[in-house]
């Protein structure tokens, strides 16, 4: 009679087992099920990989900010001029990568290690069909020709040469041919002292025939053509060098002359304060009807970005707002543009221009042909309709790979470049 109890109960056991793991099972479906996973993601929902997120979103995550499982992110820019068009150039705020070029994983084409400071995760091509519309481009002489370097006190050397400049300006011609609407700006840190050597490169790479010239540029603060105008006219690419005497030589725009600019690393991200750079007239000055706000530390750090791009950008923008004169940044200069802890870069573009274009909290709340102030009903953050022309990302936002000497200096390269030498790479 025992020995028939303890099968009994041994059945009991079993058959109890059998029912958990069932319903362990069961939930597992069932969460699965519910998941999303797809494409069918949405704005912070979970995500497990890359297609997951809807159009316009990725695939990341914030461990700065305490959020290590990944999420959907905003990773592509809402065009103003798609919603709100017809406006001079200076009334609309655009997407800038600083140091576009100096793009994590980039292989060294000099043989030898690179030794240099990292801005940027994807290709040139990725970030203009993302939304970027401002390049950030250090242009250097070396080996003959002109390159794209990382470099310090105005020369370039094999270990922080990147690639000849025509290579990312083919890029260029090669987006703005396929976009025949679009505008793309060019700031160069200019190091090149060949005779000539700028105008010709441009010429070289296909892009004089999209060139906005020199003499049709405002100078005494007055507004840009409309939108419209510049690519009816086909001036659909704004060239800025850092040197004076190009724009009498080669007819190249000298930056500070029609920009305004605040000062760049980490005087630019410090809270409630945004100075003018040394070169740049007082922020709040008339002169001049292009803004260009400056956001990134002096030394980059990816995984730092999305904490960046967080409440303190949004703080920072309306601190350099103030400092102008209530004049809205035109270019938001950043680092690793696509991280964020949700809506980033992206969100407080949408917000500026929304408040300057329509007068609502965000661009995709404006109404064409409404009046100013008639705003759509949307709640930010939020998932905003985005289009299917969205960039790839080749970088590594997603799963992002430990630190090593290939993304961040070691210990003598950080002594290498401290100040002054540092300031050279900003």
């Amino acid at each position: 009679m025992l020995a028939c109890w303890t099968d009994y109960l041994s059945l009991c056991r079993v058959t109890a087992a059998i029912g958990y793991l069932f319903l362990l099972l069961f939930s597992f479906f069932i969460t699965v099920y519910t998941a999303c996973f797809n494409g069918n993601c949405q704005l912070l929902d979970s995500c497990s990989q890359a297609t997951d997120c809807g159009p316009g979103l990725y695939c990341g995550n914030c461990p700065a900010l305490g959020k290590s499982q990944p999420f959907c992110t905003r990773g592509q820019a809402i065009m103003p001029t798609s919603i709100v068009g017809g406006l001079p150039f200076n009334k609309y705020s655009w997407l800038m990568t600083h140091n576009s070029f100096s793009i994590v994983d980039a292989p060294s084409l000099q043989g030898v290690q690179r030794l240099t400071f990292y801005n940027q995760e994807d290709t040139v091509t990725n970030q203009l069909m993302n939304g970027v519309r401002g390049l950030m481009l250090d242009m250097y002489d070396f080996n003959g020709d002109i390159w794209l370097c990382h470099s310090f006190r105005g020369q370039c050397f094999n270990f922080t040469a990147f690639q000849p400049a025509i290579n990312t300006l083919r890029e260029v011609e090669t987006f703005l041919s396929q976009n025949p609407s679009e505008i793309v700006t060019i700031v160069i840190e200019d190091y090149v002292h060949t005779p000539k050597g700028l105008s010709n490169l441009f010429v070289n790479a296909g892009l004089d025939k999209y060139w906005f010239p020199v003499s049709k540029m405002p100078k005494k603060g007055e507004d840009w053509p409309t939108v419209n105008e510049m690519v009816q006219a086909n001036h659909r690419l704004l060239v800025f060098t850092s040197v004076a005497s190009k724009e009498a030589e080669e007819g190249i725009a000298y930056q500070w002359k029609y920009i305004l600019e605040n000062e760049a690393g980490d005087p630019g991200v410090k809270p409630h304060s945004c100075p003018n750079r040394k070169e740049s007239r007082p922020l709040n000055s008339k002169s001049a009807s292009l803004f260009l706000m400056n956001y990134f530390p002096s030394y980059p750090v990816e995984t730092e970005a999305c904490k960046e791009h967080s409440a303190q950008l949004a703080d920072m923008i309306g601190t350099c707002f103030k400092a102008a004169g209530s004049m809205m940044p035109n270019f938001l200069a950043v680092n690793f543009y696509m991280r964020s802890d949700g809506g980033g870069v992206f969100y407080d573009l949408d917000s500026m221009n929304g408040q300057r274009l329509c007068g609502c909290n965000t661009i995709a709340a404006c109404q064409a042909g409404a009046p100013f102030g008639s705003c759509k009903n949307i709640t930010m953050p939020s998932s905003s309709p985005m289009t299917n022309t969205a960039g790839s990302f080749s970088g590594s936002v997603q799963f992002s790979k430990s630190a090593s000497t290939i993304y961040y200096p070691n210990q003598f390269a950080i002594g290498f470049f401290s100040i002054p030498w540092m300031l050279f790479f900003l």
